[in-house]
């Protein structure tokens, strides 16, 4: 089986990898499964899934990487990891990084990363605790790996999607890739709309899903939350409908579209719904609190909107012109098609 870059399929991951987790632990509550963005380990207590329990605890780890960006590295390293702990309605205290560098990379450089790293955390009330940075041969850009820790007394995980449960958004669709896709003007050739790529690169600033996650965590509406990473919308929809065992029907004419997003995508022939999408979170609504989860989130600076349902049977995108689009596999990501055919 050929594989393409981005996310392993599901099934290479189920087959390979989900199984292979060393030792069984009784203290491992959330365990890796597909569409899950984070661990769960009891640290004392009966296990209790939602909100409450203010007596039982819990460790939430994730780890993310940051491969596919030269600038802000450090801003998109502290966010991933910090956006995928705060999806289980909780907010990141601690994080630990791996940084890989180039083999020509400047003192300046690692200077620059670590401030970026500092001043990101230092914003969002967590604390690096350590990790580890060297040159590494074969690199053309630094990679950069994240580990964000949160201790809960409850939590929600993608997983945990029901049927009939309303499909909500924060912001809107490729909030990240935006700001990716607009770093380099030289790629949008002559006659591109200069003032539209500085809006569009100032996208980086919305990456942040901590306070919204939070707050609409706390309305007791939100069954699961999932941030739009690689995929985009699209692909987080998918991956929270299979985690939950569910379908989904999503309508492209309700997903909010940046005016920047919407030029950024147009001149570089991306799709915004499967381009790569941090900074948009997804939640699983019961119906009857949509509103009220709407207003949490723009309480917290952001907003809100309903694009679909969870639902049985099968996965299904409502396109503008009225045609049903299946969605039968997680998508590709749309930035690899910068990176594989001219690069970022």
């Amino acid at each position: 089986m050929e594989l393409a870059l981005g996310k392993l399929p599901p099934e290479v991951l189920s087959k390979y990898l989900l199984g292979m987790t060393g030792a069984p632990s009784p203290d491992l509550v959330v365990p890796p499964s597909i569409g899950v963005d984070f661990g769960v380990i009891r640290r004392g207590g009966r296990r209790r899934r939602g909100r409450g329990g203010e007596g039982e605890r819990y460790l939430i780890v994730s780890s993310d990487p940051v491969t596919g960006v030269r600038e802000r590295v450090g801003w998109y390293a502290v966010n991933v990891s910090a956006n995928d702990v705060a999806t289980s309605g909780n907010r990141p205290r601690f994080i630990q990084s791996v940084i890989l560098l180039p083999a020509d990379a400047t003192v300046a450089a690692v200077a620059r990363l670590s401030r970026e790293m500092h001043s990101t955390a230092a914003g969002l009330g967590i604390t690096i605790v350590g990790g580890h940075t060297e040159l590494t041969p074969g690199l053309d850009r630094p990679i950069v790996i994240t580990t964000a820790f949160a201790l809960a007394s409850s939590f929600v995980t993608a997983a945990d999607a029901r049927e009939g449960d309303a499909v909500m958004i924060t912001k809107g669709a490729a909030v990240e890739g935006t700001a990716i896709c607009a770093s380099d003007e030289a790629r949008f050739g002559p006659g591109s709309d200069g003032t539209m790529l500085r809006r569009a690169r100032g996208f980086y600033r919305r990456l942040s899903i901590v306070e919204e996650a939070v707050a609409a965590f706390e309305t007791g509406r939100v069954h699961a939350m999932h941030d739009c990473t690689e995929g985009g919308v699209l692909g987080a929809v998918y991956e929270m409908s299979y985690a939950s065992g569910l379908g989904f029907e999503v309508e492209e004419a309700r997903i909010p579209v940046a005016a920047e997003t919407a030029y950024v995508c147009a001149r570089l022939g991306l799709d915004p719904l499967r381009l790569i999408s941090s900074g948009t979170l997804l939640m699983a609504v019961e119906r009857g609190g949509e509103e009220e989860v709407a207003a949490a989130v723009r309480a917290a600076g952001s907003r809100a909107a309903v694009i679909g349902t969870f639902r049985r049977g099968e996965r299904a995108l409502a396109r503008r012109d009225g045609t049903r689009e299946r969605v039968g596999e997680p998508p590709t990501d749309e930035l690899w098609k910068l990176v594989g055919a001219r690069g970022l």
